[in-house]
């Protein structure tokens, strides 16, 4: 029992930061790419694929049966039911409409491609480098969310732009589902949240066109929607700790990649879409997320909002003006003049100089921090500040429910 704690602990420290990451529960559209569709399924962990565009790409299978469910059913008493599903293989409560108890039966099925294997190397990788790893999911992809404009504008107008916390506290449940021991076995609930997850989007698709602030005709949550916020998760962690020079173990960055591809998969993701390499990857996000990033008013209000949520705690290095800095120093000065973050002029030349060489210490590959008077010391209660943060969100409770209404 002892030993089953301290993993759940090192999961939940792995998991500390997708709490920032607002675009995993919601997305937006797009109706036209700028140059067109290139990269190939032969790249993809099916590797062949029909070729389509994932801009074109839905949801078919999800989209009939929760919109059948929204439209014909009792959804508050559906939701109730859904909350008492949470480990991956428990049965699925008795009552629920057939369509729908149907059509999750078939989509928490492990892929033939699962390796477990792999999955034990992915727990590796988080367990290692949860301390930071949280930081980057909040910095590098939740504030990055808010770049990404058709994600922000679809958080914005949706029932989430309303409710960010309760959001935040949700894809929180996301980042620590994937990064516990048994993420995607019988004790896990990895599948449970992403199931869950693929039918709110079908909820979105079916609810948001309704709303006066959306363009008619059209359509929220492509493949392509999907993949962005994935890349704006995994690939752009990736390239950060590449960045940072750390010597990352192949098995476990193999791992790592493999935790996310599930992840994509349970999302709903065509198999045709998801890479099947570090390098693919790489080559897609080149593609569909680094020509899309842009400011919009409602990425900047909603980076404001997650600015300002430290504020609810009694937590001194959560202010917004660390928050910031570790934004800008993440995220580069590009994105941080777009959403107003200013240089702080004590915590930004520390990053600047400091938190690569700790990084380094806490991977094992320096053993002295340069002396920089307290940097140690701010860069971990920082971080445990942080923690205490996370599980002040966690300990809400939670339910990834069918929304009923927009903002």
């Amino acid at each position: 029992m002892d030993a089953y704690r301290l993993t759940r602990r090192d999961a939940l420290r792995a998991a500390g930061g997708v709490l920032g990451a607002v675009g995993t529960l919601a997305l937006g559209a797009r109706t036209a790419r700028a140059e067109p569709w290139t990269w190939q399924a032969d790249g993809s962990i099916a590797g062949t694929g029909s070729g389509a565009d994932p801009l074109t790409v839905y949801d078919p299978e999800a989209d009939q049966v929760v919109a059948d469910v929204m439209d014909h059913e009792d959804v508050p008493a559906v939701n109730r039911l859904l909350a008492t599903w949470v480990k991956n293989t428990q049965p699925l409560p008795a009552g629920l409409p057939k369509g729908l108890s149907d059509f999750i039966e078939s989509a928490r099925q492990l892929p033939a491609w699962t390796d477990q294997g792999k999955l034990a190397q992915a727990f590796e990788f988080n367990k290692k480098r949860g301390l930071y790893l949280g930081v980057l999911y909040a910095f590098d992809s939740g504030m990055m969310s808010t770049v990404i404009p058709h994600e922000a504008r679809a958080v914005y107008y949706s029932r989430g732009g309303s409710h960010l916390k309760e959001r935040i506290s949700k894809t929180a449940k996301f980042g620590y589902d994937i990064g516990t021991v048994d993420a995607y076995g019988d004790t896990g609930e990895m599948i449970v949240t992403c199931v869950k997850t693929r039918i709110i989007h079908a909820a979105v698709r079916h609810l948001l066109p309704t709303s006066p602030q959306w363009p008619a005709g059209v359509i929220p949550i492509s493949q392509d929607d999907i993949m962005v916020t994935w890349h704006s998760l995994a690939t752009t962690i990736m390239r950060t700790l590449r960045s940072w020079n750390l010597q990352i173990p192949v098995a476990e960055s193999d791992g790592y990649l493999h935790s996310w591809q599930l992840a994509a998969h349970f999302l709903g993701v065509r198999d045709e879409y998801i890479p099947n390499s570090w390098d693919q990857a790489e080559a897609q996000a080149v593609q569909v997320l680094d020509p899309i990033i842009a400011p919009t008013p409602e990425g900047n209000d909603l980076a404001d909002q997650l600015l300002n949520l430290g504020e609810d705690l009694d937590l001194t290095l959560l202010s917004r003006g660390i928050l910031g800095a570790f934004t800008r120093y993440i995220l580069g000065d590009k994105i941080a003049d777009w959403l107003a973050i200013p240089r702080e002029p004590l915590w930004n030349p520390l990053l600047d100089v400091a938190w690569r060489p700790f990084v380094a210490v806490r991977e094992g590959v320096e053993s002295v921090i340069p002396p920089i008077d307290n940097a140690y010391w701010m860069f971990d209660e920082f971080l445990r500040q942080f923690a205490l943060w996370y599980l002040a969100e966690l300990r809400m409770p939670l339910s990834i429910e069918i929304p009923r209404t927009n903002r």
